[in-house]
C-alpha cells in the first residue's frame, strides 16, 4: 500500500526537485543578471523559475515564471501557494505583455509641450527626484499635497502612509474601478458591521453543498476569482455528497450564472428583497436542522413575502423552494456579490444576504462563512483601505477650489475609471503640478507634467497579503524574475530617495537605502515563527527560502471564526432601490459589468486579452450592448446594428449583441473598452467609455458608488457594425468580418 504524501512531504521534494531551476536555498544573495552577464551556474537555454506574486488584479495570486537567457518566457500558478494552488487565470499569463509592451514608458519623462500635449523629454532620476523634491519642499503647507493610488502592493501603501504622515499630509486616497465593481469598501463595511471586524469575509465554497450567490460573478473578476473557481472544482467533486447547488441571481446570465445549477433573474435593486423572502419563510416555517429560530425572528419581523416576491418578480413557489433548499443542506453559503453594492439600497441587500448564513448557523462553521486570518506580525498588517466615492468628491472640491498644489497619482486611472459627471477632467486642469507614476501614458498620465514610470510587477519587489484570503494566514512575495528593461524605477525607490533628499521627519520615516532592505527587514519579522509551512535556520536563510517559496503561510488551517454583532437583534432593514433617470423617458437599467479578459480596462493595453473571446458572447477587439431578444424585436434591431445609448450624462453608440440570458427591461455593456489613451493596443478599439453613462450617485449607507442605478434609452441609428466572434452564440463556427 503506497503511503499518502502530506503537504510537508511534498513541500520537501519540491523543494528538492527546484535545486536544478535556481529556486533551492543558496547560501549567498541571488542577483539577477542579463543575460550578457550570466550567472556562472546558468547554463545558455536552461530555465530558471522564480516565484513571485501576480499584479494584474488585487487578489494575490502565487505565480512562477520561467525564464531563459535572462529573459521572461512562461507565468503559471504557483503550485504551493495556499491560495491559487498552481491555477492562473488568463489575465495572470498575459502579465508578460506588461512586461514587453512595445508601448511602456522607458524613462522618466516631463511632457515639454505642456499638459495634453503627448510630446515628452526624457530625465536623467536624479533630475527628475530634484524636481520632485523642490515641488514637495515648496509648499506652502503640507495639506496642499494628495496622493491619489489604486490598491496598491502592502509593502508600498506603509511607504506612502508613512512619508505622508511624516509630511503632515492626509493618507493617501486610495481607489480604482476595480475595487468599486467588486464592492471592496462595502464589503468591508458590511464585515465591520456584523461581525465587528474590518477583515473580509471568506465565503468556504469548496466545502459547501449549496452556494447562493447574490450577483458575485465569483469565476470571473469578483474578489479572488482563481481561489473561488479552484473552490467549484473541489465542491463538483463531491468531496460531500453529490456535486453540490450553486444557485445565481443577477439580471443578466454572467459566465459565473453559466456554471451555476440554476439563474434567478432578478429585478435590479431586488436581490435583498430575495434573501429577506427566503429568510422570513426559513424563520416562520421552521425549516432546516438548527433547532429553534426564535433568535431570528426579530430580523424578519416586517417582511412579508408576498411582498417581497412581487418587488424581485420572483414566485412565491420558487422562494419558498429556495428556502427548502437551502435550510435543508448541511452546509450552506450565501455571498453578498459586487452588483449588490452597485445599488443605491446596496448595504442593506447586503446585511440581508448575510443574515442568510446566521440563520442557518453557517457562521464561523466549514461550509459557511469565516474571516480572512490577518498577518501573524504587526508590521505585516498594514493593509490599504479603499476610501469611498465621496472622499474621492471632496479630492475633485478641492482641487478645483485650487486647494491642491501638487497631486501624485499611482495604480489608477481617474480620467478613465471616474463617471466623467464628477468632473475630473476639468479639477485636474487647476491643480499647478501632476506627477504620475504610471508606466504607461494613459488618460490621466497625459494631463500630467512629470510622469516617474513605475517597474512592472515582474521588475519589482513587494508582498501582499491577500484579502479575501483563504483558510489560513497567507503573505505573497513578490520579487524581479528579470532585470529591468528600460531606466525605469520602482514607486517605493523613489520614495525612498524622495525621503533622503527631503530629510528631517521624511528620512527618519523612511531611512531605508533601498526597497530591498525594507522589505527584508519587514518579512524576516516572520523568522522564527512556528507557523510556517517551512523552517530556517538563520534570517537571511529565511529570506532565501521566502523568495523560494513565494511568500509564507501556515502548513495547517487557521481559520477567523467571527463573532456577530447586535445587528441580529433588531429587523433587517428594507429599504428601496432607486435609480437616475425618468423611468418613461429611460426605460432600461443599465449594466455594466468588468469584463472577464480586460477587468476595468487595465488589461486593454494587452493584445493577449483583447484576442481573448468572452465566454458569454465570444466577441473579440471590442464592445457590445446585450438585449434581450424581445427588447431588439421591440427597438426594430439585430445583431451588429449600431445603436444610440443615452442616459442623463452621456451617450455611447454601440453594436447590439442579441442576448436570450438578459431581463427585457436591462442592457448590459461589458466595461474595459474606450480608451483614449493606453498605448496602440487599447487604442485600436474604437468608442467610448461605458462608465461616461453612469450617475455619479452614492449608497447612502456606505458613500460607495452605485454604478448600477443609471437608467438608459436606445436608439436605433441605421448603421452598422459587425463585431468580430469566435463563434456565433449558437455555436454554428466562426463568422467573418465584414
Amino acid at each position: 500500500m503506497s503511503k499518502k504524501l502530506t503537504r510537508r512531504d511534498f513541500i520537501k521534494i519540491a523543494a528538492g526537485a527546484t535545486a536544478a531551476t535556481g529556486l533551492a536555498p543558496v547560501a549567498r544573495r541571488i542577483v539577477i543578471e542579463p543575460f550578457v552577464q550570466p550567472p556562472e551556474e546558468t547554463l545558455p537555454g536552461q530555465a530558471t523559475w522564480y516565484a513571485s506574486t501576480c499584479r494584474q488584479c488585487p487578489a494575490g495570486c502565487g505565480i512562477v515564471v520561467r525564464t531563459i537567457n535572462g529573459r521572461a518566457k512562461k507565468i503559471e500558478g504557483n503550485p504551493l501557494h495556499p491560495l491559487n494552488q498552481g491555477k492562473l487565470c488568463a489575465r495572470g499569463q498575459a502579465g508578460l505583455q506588461v512586461l514587453y509592451n512595445p508601448d511602456r514608458l522607458r524613462n522618466a519623462v516631463r511632457q515639454s509641450g505642456g499638459r495634453g500635449s503627448r510630446e515628452y523629454e526624457p530625465l536623467y532620476w536624479s533630475e527628475a527626484l530634484d524636481l520632485l523634491a523642490e515641488k514637495v519642499s515648496s509648499l506652502g503647507h503640507p495639506d496642499r499635497m494628495a496622493f491619489l493610488g489604486g490598491l496598491m502592493p502592502d509593502h508600498l501603501y506603509q511607504l506612502t502612509n508613512s512619508l505622508l504622515t511624516a509630511l503632515g499630509t492626509a493618507p493617501p486616497i486610495i481607489y480604482d474601478l476595480q475595487c468599486t465593481l467588486e464592492g471592496r469598501r462595502p464589503a468591508t463595511q458590511l464585515s465591520q458591521t456584523f461581525f465587528g471586524t474590518a477583515d473580509l469575509p471568506v465565503y468556504d465554497i469548496a466545502m459547501s453543498d449549496v452556494v447562493f450567490s447574490f450577483g458575485a460573478n465569483l469565476f470571473e473578476t469578483w474578489m479572488s476569482p482563481v481561489a473561488q473557481s479552484v473552490a467549484l472544482g473541489s465542491m463538483r467533486q463531491g468531496k460531500l455528497s453529490g456535486r453540490g447547488l450553486i444557485v445565481q441571481f443577477e439580471p443578466r446570465l454572467s459566465a459565473t450564472g453559466a456554471s451555476a445549477d440554476e439563474w434567478i433573474p432578478v429585478r435590479p435593486g431586488a436581490e435583498g428583497y430575495v434573501a429577506l423572502a427566503i429568510g422570513r419563510i426559513i424563520v416562520e416555517e421552521r425549516l432546516g436542522h438548527v433547532g429553534s429560530h426564535r433568535d431570528n425572528a426579530v430580523l424578519y419581523q416586517n417582511v412579508d413575502v408576498r411582498e417581497m416576491s412581487a418587488a424581485s418578480e420572483v414566485s412565491v413557489d420558487t422562494l419558498r423552494r429556495l428556502a427548502q433548499a437551502f435550510a435543508d443542506a448541511d452546509r450552506a453559503v450565501a455571498i453578498p456579490g459586487g452588483y449588490l453594492s452597485g445599488q443605491h439600497n446596496g448595504f442593506a441587500s447586503m446585511l440581508a444576504v448575510q443574515a442568510l448564513n446566521r440563520i442557518v448557523a453557517q457562521i464561523g462553521r466549514q461550509g459557511g462563512v469565516f474571516l480572512s486570518t490577518p498577518a501573524p506580525t504587526v508590521a505585516l498588517r498594514s493593509k490599504p483601505e479603499v476610501n469611498t466615492l465621496s472622499d474621492v468628491r471632496n479630492l475633485i472640491k478641492r482641487m478645483n477650489a485650487g486647494e491642491v498644489d501638487l497631486l501624485l497619482i499611482h495604480g489608477t486611472n481617474p480620467l478613465y475609471e471616474l463617471p466623467a459627471a464628477l468632473g475630473f477632467a476639468e479639477a485636474i486642469k487647476h491643480v499647478p503640478y501632476v506627477v504620475s507614476f504610471s508606466p504607461f501614458v494613459d488618460e490621466t498620465a497625459v494631463w500630467a507634467d512629470l510622469i516617474l514610470s513605475d517597474h512592472t510587477y515582474l521588475e519589482s519587489w513587494g508582498y501582499q497579503v491577500p484579502s479575501p484570503g483563504t483558510d489560513r494566514p497567507v503573505i505573497s512575495s513578490q520579487q524581479p524574475v528579470v532585470n529591468p528593461l528600460y531606466d525605469t524605477r520602482s514607486t517605493a525607490q523613489v520614495l525612498i530617495e524622495l525621503a533622503a533628499r527631503l530629510g528631517g521627519r521624511a528620512v527618519e520615516a523612511i531611512p531605508w537605502a533601498d526597497e530591498e532592505s525594507y522589505l527584508q527587514e519587514l518579512v524576516t519579522e516572520l523568522y522564527g515563527s512556528s507557523l510556517g509551512a517551512f523552517d530556517a535556520r538563520t534570517p537571511p536563510g529565511f529570506w532565501t527560502l521566502w523568495r523560494q517559496y513565494g511568500g509564507w503561510w501556515s502548513e495547517k488551517e487557521i481559520r477567523q471564526e467571527p463573532e456577530t454583532t447586535d445587528i441580529v437583534q433588531k429587523p433587517l432593514p428594507m429599504v428601496d432601490p432607486q435609480f437616475d433617470g425618468d423611468p418613461e423617458e429611460y426605460p432600461f437599467h443599465l449594466y455594466p459589468y468588468s469584463s472577464v479578459a480586460l477587468t476595468d480596462g487595465r488589461g486593454a493595453n494587452q493584445p493577449w486579452l483583447q484576442e481573448t473571446p468572452d465566454p458569454m458572447t465570444t466577441v473579440q477587439w471590442g464592445i457590445w450592448v446585450e438585449l434581450n431578444p424581445q427588447t431588439a424585436e421591440e427597438l426594430g434591431v439585430e445583431d451588429d446594428d449600431i445603436v444610440l445609448v443615452e442616459s442623463p450624462y452621456g451617450t455611447l453608440e454601440v453594436s447590439v449583441f442579441v442576448y436570450p440570458g438578459i431581463r427585457p427591461d436591462v442592457v448590459a455593456i461589458p466595461i474595459g473598452q474606450g480608451h483614449q489613451d493606453y498605448g496602440r493596443f487599447a487604442q485600436a478599439v474604437t468608442g467610448s467609455n461605458p462608465l461616461a453613462l453612469l450617475a455619479p450617485i452614492t449608497d447612502p449607507d456606505t458613500e460607495s458608488l452605485a454604478w448600477g442605478a443609471t437608467r438608459v434609452r436606445l436608439s436605433p441609428t441605421g448603421r452598422k457594425k459587425k463585431l468580430a466572434r469566435l463563434e456565433s452564440i449558437d455555436g454554428q463556427g466562426r463568422e467573418s468580418i465584414g
